[in-house]
């Protein structure tokens, strides 16, 4: 399972880019990231899982969760997303694939 080797958040550009250690680039927008909250007020305890719809979603800090994750603290006060490296990851294979077919038109 690929690392993150730097989390920077860019925010003139309201995203977050991880660097991995097997040199993958992913970027994640605020929008994005916000909206795939994989905690239980968002997700529910179903086995599926549904993007979240937050205007205007601000970062206002991330914390680590040992050395498996990372939790997000948005400005609505929202912050027990627990976001797995493996599920940031796939968040990533998500958005790149999304962005291919938005750029199809």
């Amino acid at each position: 399972m690929p690392y993150p080797a730097l989390i920077v958040p860019i925010m003139e550009e309201q995203s977050l880019r991880i660097l991995w250690d097997d040199d993958l680039l992913s970027e994640y927008s605020f929008t994005y990231l916000r909206g795939w909250c994989p905690c239980a007020v968002c997700q529910g305890h179903g086995g599926s899982r549904n993007f979240i719809r937050v205007e205007n979603p601000q970062l206002e800090s991330i914390s680590a969760v040992g050395n498996y994750a990372i939790s997000p603290h948005w400005a609505d006060g929202h912050e027990t997303g627990i976001y797995t490296f493996e599920y940031l990851r796939t968040l990533s294979e998500q958005y790149a694939t999304l962005s291919q077919e938005q750029a199809k038109g």
